[in-house]
């Protein structure tokens, strides 16, 4: 009897450390109360594990980017007004401006030049060709670094230029490229190359941040030529995994002011993973004067005050005035941008998504179709990708704004993962991306409210269950 007794203590004590702690969060307290309910033990375990919050970091990082900012960045022009944006469109939004430029610390810069890389073999042949050139040093960053065709190829190139002379720090997400072996990483030792894990598995478990993952995907050559965007190092980028196929992707190459904000950010990164803070001025060369587009790079995470990219979203649905058009492989909306959504849809605003037609998640899927029905009856258009995988992250917003970068429109995003965005304002660049919506509008198909009501009762339980959940996926 004393044992239930302290049992049925405990069992209360875990939820009321849950509603205390998560009180900020309510979806995702009802997520940890549901599977401490379910599975009181191993719920409140998972919950000690994964749940730790990074607040107590926060001013730390931030105070170190902004010293960075200040004291390293040679930047040639910072836009500070909305009437200073080449972009007339923007030119009347000044609160909508305002909240842009307020997102992380980093300035909207003018001297920029982007192009839009779409797919992976674009992208593979423009982060090669940069490296190749590389003279002082290349920082790479991913997600997923995987030993197989096209990361051996990438692993050759960064070890003949580790042999050149050329500095070359590698950091991969400790759970991201978990299937990594001991024998590719002992080829980087072996040639000079630098690499590092971002919270490895083992550690991120026993130091409570196994929920928090870095998503980002950076490259940084000689602190003049930057690459951003969805695509990691992988063979199903090219199309190599039976499974989905084809691999619909957009990345982004940029020269100009905004790289030195991509590498302050590595840097960050290297710091959290080697506790070296490397703030030599070599590595924040002067930039030529490459072009005339203005770009803002937005980073976001655990670490830091807000949660930028959440935010971008939300202003850019609440501001537009003619169309939002998104493309994410995982949908699963906060609750401030689902209600965006639905405003913004029966306003009269064009909203259209791009979602798979088959995620390579089947919980995933479950919970982003949970969300889907009430978006449909407000007026919001889904669009089912066909053709393959579509693994882009990318927003257009009117002729003011296009989005290209690591974050998708999820929970995890916004909230649990490292994530790097970059805004583009000119409309060369909108247009550009336009071009890949319109294709990929061909390549899918548009989703029937009608057809959609008439999936089974399974289905829709299914969808229940994990919307409670989805906070967590």
């Amino acid at each position: 009897m004393t044992w239930v007794v302290f049992g049925v203590i405990l069992y209360i004590f875990q939820l009321l450390t849950i509603v205390i702690i998560e009180n900020k969060h309510p979806s995702k307290t009802v997520a940890w109360l549901i599977i401490s309910f379910c599975v009181p033990i191993v719920g409140f375990v998972l919950y000690y594990f994964m749940a730790q919050d990074y607040t107590a970091r926060r001013r730390v990082r931030k105070r170190w980017f902004v010293e960075n900012m200040v004291e390293k960045l040679q930047i040639v022009h910072i836009v500070k007004k909305a009437q200073e944006l080449r972009n007339t469109e923007l030119h009347s939004q000044e609160r909508l401006f305002e909240l842009i430029s307020s997102l992380s610390e980093s300035p909207i810069t003018g001297n920029n030049k982007t192009e839009v890389l779409t797919n992976g073999r674009a992208t593979y042949d423009a982060i090669f060709e940069a490296i190749r050139a590389a003279k002082h040093h290349v920082h790479v960053e991913f997600y997923i670094l995987k030993d197989d065709v096209i990361g051996r190829m990438f692993q050759k190139l960064l070890i003949e230029k580790a042999k050149e002379g050329v500095k070359v720090r590698v950091i991969a997400d400790g759970v991201g490229s978990i299937e990594l072996k001991r024998s590719y990483l002992k080829r980087f030792e072996e040639a000079g190359v630098e690499f590092h894990w971002f919270l490895p598995l083992w550690v991120s478990f026993f130091r409570r941040r196994l929920n928090y993952r870095n998503h980002r995907k950076i490259v940084v050559v000689d602190g003049k030529v930057g690459f951003v965007g969805g695509i990691n190092i992988g063979d199903e980028y090219l199309g190599g995994d039976p499974k989905t196929g084809f691999w619909r992707d957009t990345h982004l190459k940029i020269e100009g002011d905004s790289v030195y904000v991509l590498q302050v950010v590595f840097l960050h990164d290297w710091a959290f993973t080697t506790k070296q803070r490397l703030l030599s001025r070599e590595l924040f060369p002067p930039q030529d004067l490459v072009g005339d587009e203005q770009v803002k790079i937005v980073a976001s995470g655990p670490d830091t005050s807000w949660d930028a990219i959440q935010e971008l979203y939300f202003g850019a649905l609440n501001h537009a005035k003619d169309r939002v058009w998104i493309i994410t492989p995982y949908f699963i909306p906060d609750p401030g941008n689902m209600l965006a959504l639905k405003t913004a849809a029966v306003s009269g605003i064009d909203v259209r998504i791009i979602i798979p037609h088959k995620s390579d998640s089947k919980i995933v899927d479950w919970a982003c179709r949970s969300y889907i029905e009430e978006l449909l009856q407000s007026g919001v258009r889904f669009y089912e990708y066909y053709r393959g995988f579509p693994h882009a992250k990318a927003m257009i917003m009117d002729r003011s704004i296009a989005c290209v970068g690591t974050a998708n429109m999820d929970m995890r995003s916004f909230f649990y993962n490292f994530e790097l965005n970059a805004l583009m304002f000119d409309e060369q660049a909108i247009d550009r991306l336009e071009q890949d919506f319109m294709q990929d509008f061909e390549d899918s198909k548009e989703m029937d409210y009608k057809q959609f009501m008439e999936r089974s009762k399974v289905q829709r339980g299914l969808e229940a269950l994990f919307r409670l959940l989805s906070p967590l996926l």
